[in-house]
């Protein structure tokens, strides 16, 4: 995503709200006469507590936010505001517990009334639901190549790649290529098939399984030599190169499904 594109999305109210509820305890306590209004006799300054759990706030937004694969400004922005929020409503409270709770009504308000925006653009994806349904998918016709992500609703990291795997199934799709999705949390099933850890703390959500001929060839992120699991970075031009996707769609429009194998599939 470009920053024009991030700039543009910058405006849209969910963004602008959930930054000003992020920096709203500094914004209260930096312009005096806001403080002034709020704290009445409290001194307009941070003092060492509020200062500790700030920097405390900035520790963990930076390891979050590295964790969940974020690549673009907006994708930082989103994967911090849980935890810029929760430390806005600590603040409130050591303030006086009154503004604490008023401030998180109003977290709780904002997040039914503006949720986060969602990718508007084209996509070309199968929505498979468990083991069986990908395993009937793959034996329908071994002709066809798939690239299945298996994600979480609930997962950063997995809100983070949709965007690039829909720009990419848009991009690549032929007759005989294809992109699926499994959603794990609803079907486990196809978590423990192909080894996919779906725990909260698992580093394998997403997982990107590239088939052919009906087998999985490859995959991100994967197990090395020792069994370790090597980090990949779901962006767009690592995705491209790690799945050849470029090669993998030139030989799949360099021979096309035939008219015998679309009927067959019809029949199907």
């Amino acid at each position: 995503m470009s920053i024009k594109k991030d700039l543009r999305l910058l405006i849209k109210p969910y963004y602008l709200i959930n930054i000003f509820l992020s920096v709203s305890y500094i914004i209260g306590k930096k312009i005096s006469w806001v403080c002034l209004n709020i704290f009445a006799k409290r001194d307009c300054e941070l003092d060492g507590k509020e200062t500790e759990i700030l920097f405390f706030l900035m520790i963990v937004i930076m390891i979050r936010t590295r964790k969940a694969g974020s690549i673009t400004m907006i994708n930082y922005l989103s994967a911090s505001f849980l935890y810029t929020k929760l430390t806005n409503i600590i603040l409130w409270f050591y303030a006086d517990i009154r503004l604490g709770i008023l401030f998180g009504i109003l977290v709780i308000l904002c997040g039914l009334l503006l949720p986060e925006p969602t990718y508007q653009g084209p996509e070309n994806i199968t929505y498979i639901h468990g083991e069986r349904g990908l395993k009937d998918e793959l034996q329908r016709d071994t002709k066809v190549t798939w690239l299945i992500a298996f994600y979480t609703a609930w997962s950063p990291p997995c809100v983070t790649l949709a965007p690039v795997f829909s720009q990419i199934s848009a991009e690549y799709a032929l007759d005989n290529f294809k992109f699926g999705k499994i959603d794990v949390g609803r079907h486990p099933d196809a978590a423990a098939k192909y080894q996919i850890n779906d725990a909260s703390t698992s580093r394998q959500l997403p997982t990107l399984i590239l088939f052919q001929n009906g087998k999985e060839v490859e995959r991100r992120p994967y197990g090395d030599s020792k069994g370790k699991l090597v980090k990949f970075l779901f962006s767009l031009d690592n995705i491209k190169a790690a799945f050849d996707l470029n090669t993998v769609y030139k030989t799949c429009k360099e021979n096309p499904l035939t008219k015998k194998d679309k009927k067959a599939k019809k029949t199907e």
